[in-house]
């Protein structure tokens, strides 16, 4: 199991990257529904060892796969399916963001015992569980500090939310509150919200670039 929890928590490394710098918005809700499954899968594979964490794959299925891929599906769906230019170049911004996640995986993969002071963290796949966490988290505020497509947005806070995600079933697996904490701090409703935000931003200013919020004010 070690080997296979290993590649699917890499590939969540992939699929954020593809969320974070692909400019068509539908491509990137691909990749984030990509993400969602895999995250599943993960939370299924500690499920072989803990019964208790089925219930939470099942819910992270409906919430994470079915709903909020459906919802930013939708959204995708209207309006210019290109992104908007975000604030880093382009062709700059697939070199930092790749940079920024081999920087922070790599610390944290040898130092995973300074984010996590536990026995696990020591051991394997918990110690590359541990790195992924934090690089999603990292790469998710990347997304929401540097893009100007609001929708663009809402997927890096599902990224650093996956990244939570990632780290409560790695180093809490064996707590009984894993599962009810895992349900309740998952964020489709801010999702719902965040996406009937950016709606209105479209709907009032023919655009979802955040850099022009302030006209709002007149």
């Amino acid at each position: 199991m070690d080997a296979l929890v290993r590649t699917l928590a890499l590939t969540l490394l992939l699929t954020s990257f593809l969320a974070v710098e692909s400019r068509d918005l539908r491509r990137a809700t691909h990749a984030y529904m990509l993400q969602a499954l895999v995250m599943v899968a993960i939370i299924g594979s500690f499920a072989t060892l803990h019964p208790g964490l089925w219930v939470w794959a099942a819910t992270a299925f409906v919430t994470k796969f079915a709903l909020v891929s459906w919802l930013l599906h939708r959204a995708s769906a209207h309006g210019d399916r290109r992104e908007v230019p975000p604030y880093v170049p382009a062709w700059a911004s697939g070199l930092l963001v790749a940079a920024l996640a081999l920087a922070v995986y790599t610390f944290l993969h040898v130092n995973a015992s300074l984010l996590a002071p536990t026995p696990l963290a020591e051991l394997e796949p918990y110690r590359t569980n541990v790195a992924v966490s934090l690089t999603l988290l990292f790469v998710g505020t990347y997304a929401v500090l540097t893009r100007r497509d609001a929708f663009k947005v809402v997927l890096g806070v599902c990224l650093i939310e996956n990244g939570a995600h990632l780290s409560l079933v790695t180093l809490a697996t064996g707590m009984r509150e894993t599962v009810l904490i895992g349900i309740v701090t998952d964020v489709v409703v801010a999702i719902v919200l965040l996406l009937h935000l950016v709606a209105g931003i479209e709907s009032r200013l023919g655009t979802r670039d955040t850099a022009r919020l302030r006209e709002l004010r007149w």
